[in-house]
């Protein structure tokens, strides 16, 4: 079944406060999962943390196994962290690297995971190699497979950049690491939720991803999927006493899932809401929400394109809900600004959260316009009418 967007829209109380067009920084959050953050804090409140987690637990448990419905794993594959930012450091930090191994990353990598590639580089003396854009603005397939030889220890990429509505071709990276036997990890912050996705297919290792963007749960909340056959390769780079057992005097052992890679406390409220929100997405299908992103995508592109002086800035040969412009004769801050003041939510794109791609692009800062589907048409014709003033 198509999309019901009254239902959506009545079931998402922001929608009536603003038009949220930064559903790629944070989605407004549904009715659903509204009500189970904050029914949890109000048992907290009235219990105490530690029993109302008690009184909880299936609620708390149940994220691991919405998770796995939804990327297509084992629950004993997941682990809950506070961040996309900390699920991608516990799966990077832990693959063991030394002075010769390469790590090959893609253009569009973003600015905290370029940051960690470069602090391991000159700790460990391993290199960072990044493979070039083919005709369509994306990784290269052919020039990775050219870049493959026995000291490549991992290939990380960005599945949707921060920057751009571009779709990395995230599965043919992963037959290239298949076939190599490379550990591949993806930063799928902005794609998972979006769009169906299945670890299985795209055959990655490792994937990170976050709560508040696309899947519409509450802040503070992240997923890290580890594929159980390499869980033993990689030793998280930190521990405390819910990721290992302290067995005798001098000797540890770890957990034998991905919830090794967790913390001991956690934001239960937030851990709850979160399986609400994935159930929530579930409930939609994950690929009539695709479909209405991007169809929502399209004819905001089709309507700036119509507009002077506005270059719509997305490559790829397959694009999503991220959509990014500039605008002649304004900066990106000031659009945002002035939009902000008609109760109209976008963000700015900045060259130091993608500094490869966009020097290369020649671009400092891009407006970036973000759908979901619960977004309308009208709204899509309101934005587009509201810019237009800017000229």
């Amino acid at each position: 079944m198509a999309i019901d967007v009254c239902r959506a829209r009545r079931e998402t109380p922001g929608c009536q406060a603003v038009l949220h067009l930064n559903n790629a920084g944070a989605a407004l959050m549904p009715q659903p999962v509204l009500h189970a953050v904050v029914g949890h804090v109000q048992r907290e409140a009235l219990l105490g943390g530690y029993e109302a987690a008690e009184q909880a637990h299936a609620a708390v448990e149940h994220v691991y196994d919405a998770t796995a419905t939804l990327l297509g794993c084992q629950r004993d594959e997941i682990a809950f962290v506070e961040s996309a930012t900390r699920a991608w450091d516990m799966a990077f930090y832990a693959v063991p690297l030394g002075p010769g191994d390469r790590i090959l990353t893609a253009m569009a990598e973003y600015a905290s995971n370029y940051l960690a590639f470069l602090q391991v580089a000159r700790k460990t003396g391993a290199t960072i190699e990044v493979i070039p854009n083919d005709v369509h603005g994306q990784i290269s397939i052919a020039a990775l497979r050219q870049a493959i030889d026995e000291r490549v220890k991992l290939i990380a990429i960005t599945h949707v950049p921060t920057n751009s509505g571009l779709v990395n071709p995230a599965a043919a990276v992963g037959e290239v690491a298949r076939q190599a036997g490379v550990l591949y990890l993806l930063d799928a912050c902005q794609s998972v939720g979006q769009m169906p996705l299945n670890v299985e297919a795209i055959g990655c290792d490792m994937l990170s991803t976050t709560g508040r963007k696309y899947l519409r749960g509450p802040r503070g909340t992240g997923l890290l999927y580890v594929r159980r056959s390499v869980l033993e390769r990689l030793e998280p780079p930190f521990v405390d006493l819910h990721a290992a057992e302290w067995v005798s005097r001098d000797r540890l052992v770890l957990r034998p899932d991905a919830r090794r890679f967790e913390n001991w406390e956690a934001n239960y409220a937030g851990k709850i809401g979160l399986g609400v929100a994935i159930d929530y997405a579930l409930s939609w299908g994950l690929d009539h929400i695709w479909t209405r992103i991007t169809a929502l995508a399209s004819r905001l592109r089709e309507r700036l394109n119509a507009l002077p002086g506005v270059t719509v800035r997305d490559p790829g040969a397959e694009r999503c809900g991220i959509v990014s412009f500039t605008v002649d004769g304004h900066e990106a801050d000031e659009i945002r600004q002035t939009l902000a003041r008609q109760h109209i939510n976008v963000t700015v794109s900045r060259r130091t959260s993608t500094r490869l791609d966009m020097e290369a692009r020649g671009l400092t800062n891009v407006v970036r316009a973000s759908v979901h589907y619960y977004n309308s048409e009208a709204e899509i014709d309101r934005f587009c009418t509201t810019l237009a003033t800017l000229r």
